[in-house]
């Protein structure tokens, strides 16, 4: 009778060790793809990173419109820590979360650093909540030129030109601007600065005098942007997360659901920033290019 218990035995351990194994195993992945919410009901919080140099808008737009399909999900946080970056990838991220607040509340919880496109693209939030410390504002447009005519001559190089019009090789790093080409430039540079511009003041609905009057590309700490009321919160991430709870009426313990980061979306991920490492090494001869950015720090 004892021997036929200790077969019975060993299946049982070997069962559990196997289960706990397996949920160990799951209770990593969740983690690290940032998904606890599969296994999980109830009210949820949908959190999207928008972290360095804003090149696309492809990956936020996606999880915009996802979360917002999502019915549990009640509120979205956008986690910002970006000096901005290409002036259209902000504007449709921007113009994606006018869309989402009309069935969502959204909230920018804003970290280290967003400034300029990642101000911008804050602007649009119902709420923003910034550390004191947090580098923000910066509001205004810059565009870079190098040239290497000296360089090329030194090289004993030349470029021959042929061009259909005054200004169609503006900006090549083979001459200088002239001062037909600075006042094109400038009068571009500023419509763009007035978009900038006018988006704060629709979605911080402020006055358009008050954001001009800091509009100068300076940056701004957290709290001087709470007292010029360009930030509504001063406080964490989970200050953000309280406020999102407080905002749709969510009491409790709530779930926070991060993007799914995909096999696909790992590599895509180190692809893009290997690419970008190399790109920012070859700057200077990737010609101009006009941004929402602040050139402060490298992020």
């Amino acid at each position: 009778m004892t021997g036929k218990r200790h077969p019975l035995l060993i299946v049982i351990v070997v069962i559990g060790v196997v289960a706990l194994f397996l949920g160990g195993v799951m209770a990593l992945v969740l983690k690290f793809t940032g998904q606890p919410s599969s296994l999980s009901f109830g009210t949820k919080i949908g959190v999207i990173p928008i972290e360095g140099t804003i090149l696309d808008s492809e990956p936020v737009l996606t999880q915009l419109i996802q979360f917002k399909k999502e019915k549990q999900i009640k509120a979205i946080i956008l986690r910002i820590n970006s000096p901005g970056g290409g002036v259209a990838p902000s504007q449709e991220i921007y113009r994606e979360i006018i869309r989402t607040k009309k069935t969502k509340k959204i909230i920018a919880s804003m970290g280290s650093l967003a400034a300029s496109g990642g101000y911008y693209i804050a602007s649009a939030a119902d709420r923003i909540v910034a550390n004191p410390g947090t580098l923000t504002g910066s509001i205004g447009v810059i565009m870079e030129f190098v040239h290497a005519e000296e360089l090329m001559e030194k090289l004993g190089l030349g470029m021959e030109v042929l061009k259909s019009g005054e200004f169609k090789d503006i900006g090549s790093p083979h001459r200088k601007l002239t001062d037909r080409d600075k006042a094109l430039i400038k009068d571009l540079m500023s419509e763009i600065q007035e978009q900038f511009v006018d988006a704060v003041a629709q979605g911080r609905n402020l006055a358009r005098e008050k954001v001009q009057k800091v509009a100068d590309g300076r940056v701004l700490s957290g709290e001087q942007a709470k007292e010029l009321g360009l930030v509504d919160v001063l406080g964490n991430f989970r200050d953000a997360v309280e406020l999102a709870k407080g905002m749709t009426g969510i009491e409790g313990e709530v779930t926070l659901v991060y993007p799914k980061k995909t096999r696909a979306r790992l590599w895509d991920m180190f692809l893009e920033n290997t690419t970008r490492a190399f790109l920012k090494a070859l700057k200077k001869t990737l010609g101009p290019r006009i941004e929402y950015r602040w050139p402060g720090l490298s992020h």
